[in-house]
């Protein structure tokens, strides 16, 4: 249970951390009051797919660890998303190699805030100014063949691919799925696709957020793919079901025929966000995509739903040590 708290834990501090990215310029620890002060001129980001990102981020770092899994890869389709991402590589300490100004402290959390989405600083998508990034995170469909790609001639490797649910709709991911086919988890690494099934993308409903379960895990066997279903809120039964799937991949590494684990993980889209804002469905729905509250720095009412929204992780700078 010490994990699962853990886990849990780490993702409140990561989505504190990608609503602060996207919102703050001053006042990161909520010292006082939010005021318009505080607020960016211009709000820029992606926060709809970020606390899936993150759920997915700390359970497989705890199984990573947990397994002693050396040559370990996560490749992110959603890479728009970025504040999770950042928030996770700050976390670990990987923008500290690069950037000294990104200390685990009030100091380094103001740098990555005031930097996200300002000139000079960290663009909203994922970009190759973040460690390990090679392209842009704006384009949706190559992840999971990037990661097949990273495993050949890796015997050792296990890349855990994040796609998400608006991605999956693209012919380049679509086309991925065949390489399964292809390439041999025996002879290479190995491949762990996990679809962030959320429902939505930028201006409606996904198609696969529309499918039932059955009609979901008929099409994955199609494609030749053992599906697992979970809820991203679950982290016992996420830990379970990556134990159970790292067992499988033993199994596979000694030559026994099995379908490869394709991961189904359902997150509520935005989750966190305020739900209702003017009236509107905001977490749960298309419209916490990007900014769920665009008016925080001029309308009062917005202004204190990200503040309560904001305190509601309960952050701590205790939480970066």
């Amino acid at each position: 249970m010490e994990t699962v708290g853990k886990i849990k834990r780490r993702v409140a501090v990561a989505d504190y951390l990608a609503v602060a990215q996207i919102f703050l310029r001053d006042n990161f620890l909520l010292a006082r009051s939010l005021s318009f002060g505080d607020i960016k001129p211009r709000l820029l980001g992606h926060f709809g797919t970020c606390h899936g990102i993150s759920v997915a981020y700390a359970n497989l770092k705890a199984w990573r660890e947990a397994n002693e899994v050396k040559d370990f890869k996560f490749v992110l389709g959603p890479g728009h998303g970025f504040p999770a991402l950042q928030a996770n590589l700050f976390l670990d300490g990987e923008l500290l190699k690069y950037y000294p100004e990104a200390t685990l402290d009030e100091r380094g959390v103001a740098f990555i805030a005031r930097k996200f989405s300002a000139p000079m600083g960290f663009p909203s998508h994922a970009s190759p100014m973040t460690p390990d990034v090679i392209l842009e995170g704006g384009e949706l469909g190559y992840s999971l063949g990037t990661s097949f790609g990273a495993v050949l001639n890796a015997r050792e490797r296990v890349v855990a691919c994040l796609i998400g649910d608006g991605e999956m709709e693209t012919g380049s991911a679509l086309a991925a799925m065949n390489l399964n086919k292809l390439i041999s988890p025996v002879t290479n690494g190995i491949v762990l696709p996990i679809l962030h099934l959320n429902g939505y993308k930028i201006s409606g409903p996904t198609i696969y957020g529309r499918m039932s379960d059955k009609e979901l895990r008929d099409l994955l066997k199609g494609f030749g793919y053992e599906p697992y279903f979970i809820d991203g809120e679950k982290t016992a039964d996420f830990q379970e079901m990556l134990r159970e799937i790292w067992r499988v991949y033993q199994t596979i590494k000694r030559g026994v025929e099995q379908r490869l684990p394709f991961v189904v993980m359902k997150t509520e889209k935005g989750f966190g966000a305020p739900e209702i804002v003017h009236g509107e469905k905001v977490a749960g729905n298309y419209l916490s995509h990007q900014v769920p509250l665009p008016n925080a720095g001029t309308d009062e009412s917005e202004l204190k739903m990200l503040e309560k929204w904001l305190r509601s992780y309960k952050f701590v700078v205790e939480d970066l040590a």
